[in-house]
C-alpha cells in the first residue's frame, strides 16, 4: 500500500489513500534503521506472509507506550521476525529485559542479525517454545509472577484467553498486556464472508477472546483500531 512496495500492509482502514498518507507522512520519516531493514527483509523472504508482522505504524505506537510507561521488563509471545521485538528493545532503557518466546527459531535469526547492528541483542532472552509451556514455566518460578511491566502477544488465537490467564498472574498490579489482531482485519463484524479454515478458526476465537476480555473485572480495557486492532489490558487487581 506504501510508496515503498512490498505486502499490503495489516490495518482496518478503508481508505487507502489515508493508510499511504499516515505510512509516508508520520511512519517511515520515525522508523529505526534496523526496522526497516528487517521489514523489508521480511517482505523478501516470506512474501505475502510478511503481513503477519506488526506494522510500522503499529510499531511507532508501542514504543511510544512503553517509554511512557517506563517499562524495564516484559513478555512477547509470538514473534516471527521480529519487528515488535526489535521495537520493544530499542524503546527499553539500558538495563531493560524482555523474554521472547516462539517455536519458531528460524524466524527468529531472520531479525537477529538485525537487533545484534541495533546493539540491543542483550536485552533480548529467547525461548524456543510455545507459549502456553514456556509461560508455565515461569508460572513455576515464583520470583517471576507479577514482574513483568508489559506483555505483547501476537501469537496462535485460539490460545488468547489461557494466555490471558496465565499473563495476568506474571504482570504486576499496574502492568499492560497488550493483545494483537483483536479486530481481525474487521472481520469481527462480517456475517458472511468466505474464509479458508484455519482464518475461520481465528475469527471465532477473537471473537471469543473479546467477549471475555470485556467481562473481565480484573483488568481495564481499550481497543484501539491500529493495524487489525490491538486490546490494552491494565491489571488493576490481583
Amino acid at each position: 500500500m506504501a510508496k515503498e512496495g512490498g505486502p499490503k500492509m495489516k490495518t482496518i482502514l478503508q481508505s487507502e489513500a489515508l493508510q499511504k498518507y499516515i505510512l509516508n507522512t508520520s511512519t517511515y520519516p520515525r522508523e529505526h534503521e534496523q526496522l526497516k531493514e528487517l521489514r523489508e527483509e521480511t517482505a523478501r523472504k516470506y512474501g505475502a506472509r510478511a503481513i503477519i508482522g506488526v506494522p510500522p505504524d503499529e510499531g511507532l505506537f508501542l514504543s511510544m507506550f512503553l517509554k511512557v510507561m517506563n517499562a524495564k521488563k516484559t513478555l512477547e509471545i509470538g514473534v516471527f521476525t521480529g519487528y515488535s521485538l526489535l521495537t520493544t528493545a530499542l524503546a527499553l532503557p539500558d538495563d531493560g529485559q524482555i523474554v521472547a518466546i516462539d517455536p519458531d527459531q528460524g524466524a527468529f535469526e531472520v531479525g537477529l542479525k538485525f537487533i545484534k547492528k541495533a546493539g540491543v541483542e542483550n536485552k533480548i532472552k529467547f525461548i524456543k517454545s510455545d507459549g502456553i509451556s514456556a509461560l508455565n514455566d515461569l508460572l513455576n518460578n515464583e520470583a517471576s509472577e507479577a514482574t513483568f511491566d508489559f506483555a505483547f502477544v501476537d501469537a496462535d488465537k485460539p490460545s488468547y484467553i489461557q494466555y490471558h490467564e496465565q499473563l495476568i498472574k506474571l504482570v504486576k498490579i499496574g502492568g499492560i498486556i497488550a493483545y494483537d489482531n483483536t479486530l481481525y482485519g474487521g472481520y469481527v463484524v462480517s456475517e458472511e464472508i468466505e474464509m479458508h479454515e484455519r482464518s475461520t478458526v481465528n475469527r471465532k476465537a477473537i471473537i471469543q477472546f473479546n467477549n471475555y476480555i470485556a467481562s473481565d473485572p480484573r483488568v481495564e480495557i481499550s481497543q484501539v483500531p491500529i493495524g487489525d486492532g490491538v486490546t490494552l489490558c491494565r491489571r488493576i487487581i490481583a
